[in-house]
């Protein structure tokens, strides 16, 4: 197990951590929560020792490993996604290392009958059988399973890691951990840069995964899938819950109410109890029994109570205009940049009242046709045509980031603000958490969640009949995640959301977008329904990958792969053996289930065949039960042909 024992951690005059203790058992699966700025991210470094505490230790079992992911990180440069993501196999690659040396000498030596040839071939076949022992024959493929899952293509797997973003190079970092099996798994914000297929990925492998992890993340359904224990920092303490992290909302509301309860009770026993010394103090002859009472009275051990920040930002967005019944239509929308084929001739149309989401794999192009239709960048071809009368709110991923840092939070106000609105700005900030002299501070010293409340405030200066948002969560804590949805769920206009927050998105939009190899796929009903249909429209996938993957946690993830694309790509020494043998197997049954439904047409083809009422049903539901079955093996056949042909 690992133990903190005693954390103390001061900055200034602010304790972080007040002498924090907690224990981590060796499969616990563990959220780490609290409001921005509680400790969270400290508290993982501290545990990972990459930095130090005022008082405390920190203690886990001689041997062990432990992984960390965090926020900051700078992958090497020089080496493919491949390359880098094999890293992970250091020791493994040692080992093939030398046994290519080994190899080398093997071609040149002759020496066959010396003590040093017979030595050199015990290492040989020792290390050989260590190699295929540890996975050095399957380590590619590995590597491969764990990229698909987390969104690289094939494709990617060649391309040097600078030409990727740095939430991609947070992919590839993530795989690398993930293949290591540490014991210890640290994980900061793992979800910020994946899609909702990579999260659902994600989630499958961490709960089948042995080692304990512990994960700060401000996805809740993330947090309930994978957890089963919640820490949570508040005022630099910790607090226990044996729960995921919806349980742990109710029990910390219990918590806080029966921590209340006490407190004031107590402080009505030492007020009767003061008032008594108070009046027996007045009597010369009681002043001994008094001081007896203060003295006991100052050793009874004092409930306090947590003074807890839990202010919310109050948020209401106006009244959408009138609009026309068609807010908006796009036709033939193609986007290319440069050589990269974003989108490719779609078509949307959008209805007043109409609440849709966009969704899909990262690089899919949400965000651009987000931009295309409010025309914030052209097309390549195409026409978007607006409503009657629609105005836009358009709140931005990187909206918070564009703010200028040298403006005060009032000056900012007043720049996006129409001039009936002016008198209303420090009420408005009021509203957002921003009081007093908060207004005249610079935007650069915001932090990023602060720096997106801020954003928000702009956009509601104004009212608007289509609000589109584009990962609107990013930054936000719980509390203020909760009142945007709800802000969001009483908006009376037109919505389009993009994002991959699933419990944001559930019950907020009754159509679901996806986009998918360049074009767009239209389901009627919110995130849930969309992932419910695409886990059914994939079976067929997920059994194939089942089949060549030995049903291990990385092929769990195929009921939420997206379609592949029908790509030709050179497939592996395995993956192309494994293949063979289903596309072998199937033929085999098609084979015997044609001669057993031939069979079965020839005794219906005897003339007093039916005769027999019972003989008919008995023979008719045989015949349906082997074609029902042909025809599952033929479309298992096809996809598994399908796939040996690239």
């Amino acid at each position: 197990m690992l133990s903190a024992t005693g954390i103390y951690q001061q900055y200034g005059d602010r304790v972080l951590f007040n002498y924090a203790s907690f224990v981590i058992m060796e499969r616990d699966k563990v959220g780490l929560v609290g409001r921005n700025g509680a400790g969270k991210s400290t508290m993982l470094k501290i545990i990972a020792g990459d930095q130090g505490c005022d008082e405390g230790t920190v203690v886990r079992p001689t041997g062990s490993t432990l992984g960390f992911l965090h926020q900051e990180m700078d992958l090497p440069t020089g080496r493919t996604v491949m390359e880098e993501t094999l890293t992970a196999f250091a020791h493994i690659l040692e080992m093939e290392t030398r046994l290519e040396e080994l190899n080398k000498e093997m071609e040149t030596r002759t020496d066959y009958t010396s003590d040093s040839y017979s030595k050199m071939l015990e290492e040989f076949t020792n290390l050989t059988e260590r190699f295929a022992l540890v996975g050095g024959i399957t380590m590619e493929a590995e590597a491969e399973k764990f990229l698909k899952g987390l969104g690289f293509k094939q494709t990617d797997f060649d391309r040097q890691t600078t030409e990727f973003s740095g939430g991609w190079q947070m992919r590839i970092e993530l795989a690398k951990m993930l293949l290591m099996r540490p014991d210890y798994l640290l994980l900061d914000e793992p979800t910020n840069h994946l899609d909702i297929e990579s999260i659902i990925w994600l989630e499958n492998w961490l709960t089948t995964y042995t080692g304990a992890v512990i994960t700060i993340s401000h996805d809740k359904q993330f947090l309930d899938n994978v957890t089963n224990r919640t820490l949570e920092i508040e005022l630099g303490k910790v607090y226990d819950y044996k729960a995921n992290y919806s349980k742990y909302v109710e029990l910390q509301a219990e918590r806080r109410e029966k921590a209340e309860a006490a407190y004031l009770n107590q402080q009505k026993v030492i007020a009767e109890k003061e008032r008594t010394i108070t009046r027996f103090m007045a009597k010369a002859t009681k002043t001994k029994m008094a001081q007896s009472m203060q003295k006991q009275l100052d050793k009874v051990e004092r409930i306090e109570l947590d003074v807890t920040d839990r202010a919310v930002m109050n948020l209401r967005f106006p009244k959408a205009p009138r609009s026309g019944a068609i807010t908006l239509q796009a036709r033939n929308i193609t986007k290319s940049y440069g050589g990269l084929n974003v989108l490719r001739g779609v078509d949307l149309k959008i209805d007043k009242g109409d609440r849709v989401s966009f969704v899909g794999q990262n690089g899919q192009g949400k965000t651009t046709l987000a931009k295309i239709l409010i025309d914030q960048i052209p097309a390549t071809s195409g026409e978007v045509e607006l409503g009657h009368n629609v105005t836009i709110g358009y709140y931005a991923q990187n909206q918070a980031e564009e703010l200028n840092g040298k403006m005060t939070l009032l000056e900012t106000m007043e720049e996006h603000s129409p001039p009936e609105m002016r008198t209303r700005l420090r009420s408005m900030l009021g509203s957002f958490l921003f009081s007093g002299e908060d207004v005249d501070k610079k935007v650069s010293v915001l932090s990023g969640g602060e720096r997106a409340r801020l954003a928000l405030a702009c956009m509601l200066l104004r009212p608007f009949s289509l609000l589109v948002l584009d990962e609107p969560t990013n930054h936000l804590d719980m509390a203020s995640k909760d009142m945007l949805k709800e802000a969001v769920k009483n908006y009376d206009g037109t919505l389009i959301v993009v994002s991959h927050d699933r419990e944001f998105l559930t019950d907020l939009t009754d159509r679901t977008i996806e986009f998918r190899d360049h074009k767009l796929y239209e389901h009627l009903g919110d995130i849930n329904f969309y992932l419910a249909k695409r886990k059914i429209d994939n079976m067929r996938a997920v059994e194939l990958e089942k089949s060549k993957a030995d049903d291990t946690p990385a092929s769990s993830s195929s009921s939420s792969a997206p379609a592949a694309a029908p790509k030709k790509r050179n497939l592996s020494h395995e993956e192309k053996r494994r293949l063979e043998k289903d596309v072998g197997n199937a033929e085999r049954k098609i084979e015997r289930l044609e001669k057993d439904i031939e069979k079965i047409h020839l005794q219906m083809s005897v003339p007093d065949f039916y005769n027999d009422e019972k003989r008919v049903a008995k023979t008719t539901a045989e015949l349906k039960e082997k074609q029902d079955e042909l025809e599952a093996v033929m479309e298992k056949w096809e996809a598994a042909t399908e796939a040996l042909e690239g």
